[in-house]
């Protein structure tokens, strides 16, 4: 496989496996609905979110927001009132993927952070186009803040976690909030998110085509996630183009082997910039979606691991 060479040994089997599976899976039709895609990526998602830490408690919750009752799954890694509450955004390129696919790794960052984390089944595009997810993830904020004490965590002390596609969500729900009253965060966690929309990059013209997120994967989910091409500039699509000062404390993790890696990058430098307080590190060796392989990859859990002490320190 191409990039072979750059890839940590752990992360070029787990790849290599995950390219057998898809192989024996049918073909897919010339042009498949989002329904039979969706079910494709979750056949081939679920094993990857088995096993991991057990939970105190885990329990399904709902939150009327946006014409919506939002499904939630709530995870509690120890049986304590008024723990710290990490808000989950999970990736999959606002179209794919669910509270299911990213179960492990919802549990990872309880376990690590000593936090309850509360996973977010945001509404996916093209159904729901931008900013709807957004906003969703938002509303869902502002409900803990307000009604937090109900579910037995501390209302005063929520961080927003995301991954992909959900690390920029993520950070557009810090500007968001922000920009609208609050509530005040205490951090943001984004794994090698999606900071904006230059295919230009150097990363982008590096890692085009040979890996699981490929160039042209990337302009397929730029295009359902936005209805008009304008909106792929707006500052909270693209957060590297968003005014960032006042963000609260930002995990930046990004990956070496990754089309994003440059727009990761930036935003590093952008955060600094402006004056906001940020942890940012490039993980050599791994590629697009390394916290969804703390089972198979080292590096992985280590990680998770530093996620994990930044959030404890955060919100405590």
């Amino acid at each position: 496989m191409k990039h072979d060479s750059r890839l940590d040994p752990e992360v070029r089997k787990l790849v290599a496996a995950a390219a057998a599976a898809a192989a024996k899976l049918p073909p897919l039709p010339a042009s498949p609905s989002p329904e039979v895609e969706r079910e494709r990526n979750e056949l081939l998602g679920l094993p990857g979110a088995a096993g991991g830490p057990v939970m105190a408690q885990s329990s399904e919750r709902w939150i009327a927001a946006r014409g919506r009752r939002i499904f939630c799954r709530l995870h509690r890694p120890v049986d304590k009132p008024a723990l710290p509450v990490a808000v989950y955004l999970h990736g999959g390129g606002w179209y794919f993927s669910s509270v299911d696919t990213h179960d492990r790794v919802a549990r990872e960052i309880a376990a690590a952070g000593q936090v309850a984390v509360v996973n977010v089944d945001y509404a996916l595009a093209p159904e729901a186009k931008f900013p709807q997810a957004l906003e969703e993830s938002a509303a869902v904020v502002r409900y803990l803040a307000a009604h937090g004490a109900d579910w037995q965590i501390d209302p005063s002390r929520i961080v927003v976690c995301g991954d992909s596609a959900g690390g920029n969500l993520a950070l557009a729900t810090g500007l968001l909030l922000r920009d609208t009253g609050g509530p005040k965060l205490r951090g943001i966690h984004a794994a090698y998110p999606v900071c904006d929309s230059d295919f230009s990059t150097a990363s982008y013209d590096e890692f085009a085509e040979g890996l699981p997120l490929t160039a042209d994967k990337m302009r397929f989910f730029w295009a359902t996630y936005v209805a008009h091409a304008i909106d792929m500039v707006h500052p909270l699509a693209a957060p590297l183009r968003a005014d960032l000062k006042g963000l609260p404390p930002v995990l930046l993790q990004v990956a070496e082997v990754d089309v994003l890696r440059s727009e990761g990058e930036a935003l590093g430098r952008r955060l600094r910039e402006a004056g906001v307080p940020v942890d940012a590190e490039v993980f050599a060796g791994l590629t697009h979606g390394f916290l969804r392989a703390t089972g198979a990859v080292a590096r992985a859990r280590e990680a998770m691991a530093k996620a994990g002490a930044w959030l404890r320190r955060v919100t405590a």
